[in-house]
């Protein structure tokens, strides 16, 4: 290898580095910082590398490493989950997109083919910058995240076909349909080769290095699946980055694809990083400035276009409400990784023609760096939208009037586990429940006994009193959108100043917002996990139960603000006294209590440390038990003592001390 290409090397690597940390520091996606990196010392730069070439044919080993890693994070159980919103709303998107892309480049005068191939481009989304994004924000769960997931699933899926159809699309100028279906089949049969040679190959290799218990033999047949399936693809006629999609799922049904995961991934990362900054080396600002209207075209097609179809996909065809429809859309408003790779297979295929470049490169540019400010923008501007599109709907009488004679309910916001458990539980204490939910998957038709349902978004005020909320007795919160909590909370509250208002959250940074939005009492996920965790701990050191129970209940009632406290502060020493003062305990007799006992046998007082109040038997309580009572297996004493006599009791009456013993 030349010296030069090593010091290129070396640069690029050290100054990648520093721009994406400054980028990360500021909130940006890292490939944006790659891409600025790259412009930033390539040839349209400051010229430090003269040939972007040399580094990019190392780069594209990036991709290949990339597409290996899609394989083997593409479980089937998460397919199996998402298939429904993947293969729907992802083919809606995908579909449309393309058509509608290549419709206008048609018309604007470009080769069918290219226009098929921009179309493709625009379709794809960034999986890595969307997907850090909603786990950022805790959307993930939400329904616009689930959407948005969905469909980026789609969209991975769609580069295999995609990169498939460039060769066929390039070797059918002038050619015949016979001669595109003949290359389409023959493709299709190369991909099936491919995947029975790794179907049959890969588990048996990898069986064999895991009887090995060699770490570096392991690492190096990790490189050697990569790299391999990307050649043996590209000799049957394939390109690299299919190969090593197949051979990552073919992988991804080995119990040692976890261990192939760790490996690969350290290396795809820095490979990855480099194949972005040889992207960004194509980036000109003379070029791009002459270009300036393909740019914006661009921009438009993926920042607006692309994020109005998806709103209206969502909102029209979907029934998902406009909110959910504008946050999916702008949370896809972007190029993806994968129309770089694409953009660059068909250039190199002679498809799109070099003056595209700069436009695609810039425009791809813009939309990644303006991503992570308009997802901080989307909620406002999502409410907005809605309330100003659907200000002209009116709720029908008929329906109105049928929660007009309600008053002393429940509404439950959220038909998912948590709401379908509330409502039983409601109906079982004889309080009648309105459902509202925005999935009309979730609303069971309103017949019978049960609660009555409503689809619509409640965040939508005249929606939310439409289920009388103004007479109810309670409102209880449990969506999975943080976001959207807030907003119903505050409507909620805002229609209904008398209720009782109960949301759930998901991270203890919510608390004292949905606190002040209106909220009467907020659950958190995240800290009663943590109490959970807590109470368990605490019996495994012997503490009495009712003193369990105290603690975590002034836990809660505190607000959790001992599990919010700073770290390394001590536990505040009121709630510790919790634990270890005196305190009523229920104790049943263990069914190994050999016969029957009377209490002065067993000596309880002065072999434990704790005093029997009461007994109770067959449901019936015996208060203040004489001496002479005797006890027998499934009899509960009513103990009163410290935790560590409770303890002793137990012990006492599981056999620690046989009856007939004496003092």
């Amino acid at each position: 290898m030349e010296g030069g290409l090593l010091l290129e090397l070396l640069l690029v690597i050290a100054l990648a580095a520093a721009g994406v940390a400054l980028f990360e520091r500021a909130g940006l996606p890292a490939i944006a910082g790659f891409l600025v990196i790259g412009a930033l010392v390539g040839p349209g730069g400051l010229g430090l590398v003269d040939d972007p070439e040399r580094v990019r044919a190392l780069a594209e080993l990036g991709v290949v490493f990339l597409l290996f890693e899609i394989g083997l994070e593409l479980p089937i159980e998460r397919v199996q989950r998402l298939w429904r919103v993947s293969f729907l709303a992802g083919a809606l998107q995908v579909t449309a997109t393309v058509a509608l892309v290549a419709g206008v480049a048609v018309w604007a005068g470009a080769p069918w083919r290219a226009a098929l191939v921009v179309g493709a481009l625009v379709a794809m989304s960034s999986t890595a910058l969307v997907l850090g994004l909603l786990a950022e924000r805790g959307e993930l769960d939400a329904p616009h995240g689930q959407l948005a997931l969905g469909i980026l699933l789609f969209q991975d899926l769609c580069v295999v076909p995609f990169l498939l159809a460039v060769p066929i699309l390039a070797g059918g100028e002038g050619g015949s349909a016979l001669e595109v279906a003949f290359s389409v089949l023959r493709a299709a049969a190369a991909l099936v080769a491919l995947a029975l040679a790794a179907r049959f190959v890969v588990p048996r290799l990898l069986e064999r290095a895991a009887a090995l218990r060699s770490r570096d033999f392991f690492s190096l047949l990790a490189l050697l699946l990569v790299v391999g399936s990307a050649v043996l693809a590209e000799q049957i006629g394939l390109s690299l980055a299919v190969g090593a999609f197949i051979g990552g799922m073919v992988a991804a049904a080995s119990p040692y694809a976890h261990q192939l995961f760790a490996e690969v991934l350290p290396l795809r990362g820095a490979l990855v990083g480099l194949f972005f900054t040889a992207v960004g080396m194509l980036f000109h600002p003379g070029e791009a400035a002459a270009a300036a209207g393909g740019v914006a075209a661009y921009v438009a097609a993926v920042a607006l276009g692309k994020t109005a179809l998806v709103a209206v996909l969502v909102a029209a065809l979907m029934r998902r409400g406009v909110r959910t429809g504008v946050l999916a859309g702008v949370a896809l408003g972007q190029t993806g990784e994968f129309s770089f790779v694409l953009a660059a297979s068909a250039t190199a295929a002679g498809l799109l023609p070099e003056s595209f470049q700069q436009s695609f490169v810039t425009g791809s540019l813009i939309t990644l760096l303006a991503t992570p400010f308009l997802f901080r923008a989307a909620p406002a501007l999502a409410t907005r939208l809605a309330a100003w599109l659907e200000a002209g709907e009116t709720i029908e009488a008929e329906g109105a009037a049928a929660f007009e004679g309600l008053s002393g309910h429940a509404v439950v916001v959220g038909y998912g586990v948590a709401g379908r458990n509330v409502t039983r539980v409601l109906g079982a204490v004889g309080v009648e429940s309105v459902v509202v939910d925005a999935n009309p998957r979730a609303i069971l038709p309103d017949a019978g006994p049960g609660p009555r349902f409503v689809f619509g978004d409640a965040t939508r005020a005249p929606l939310l009193a439409r289920t009388g909320i103004a007479r109810a007795r309670f409102a209880i919160v449990v969506v999975n959108d943080p976001l959207a909590t807030r907003e119903i909370v505050s409507v909620a509250r805002r229609l209904a100043p008398a209720a009782r208002i109960l949301a759930r959250t998901r991270y203890v940074r919510d608390l004292d917002v949905l606190a002040a939005a209106g909220a009467d009492v907020v659950v958190a996920e995240e800290l009663e996990g943590t109490v959970s965790m807590v109470a368990e701990v605490l019996r495994l050191c012997a503490v009495a139960e009712g003193s369990v129970a105290r603690f975590t209940r002034e836990l809660r009632e505190e607000g959790y603000e001992a599990l919010r406290a700073p770290p390394g502060l001590a536990l505040d020493p009121w709630l510790a006294e919790l634990l270890v003062e005196l305190a009523p305990e229920w104790v049943e007799v263990p069914a190994g209590f050999p016969g029957e006992a009377s209490l002065a046998d067993l000596a309880i007082r002065a072999r434990s440390g704790a005093t029997v109040l009461a007994v109770e038997r067959d449901g019936v309580a015996e208060p203040n038990p004489s001496p002479a009572y005797r006890i027998r297996v499934g009899d509960r004493l009513l103990a009163l003592g410290a935790p560590a006599a409770v303890q002793r009791l137990r012990e006492l009456l599981a056999g620690a001390g046989s009856p007939q013993e004496k003092d």
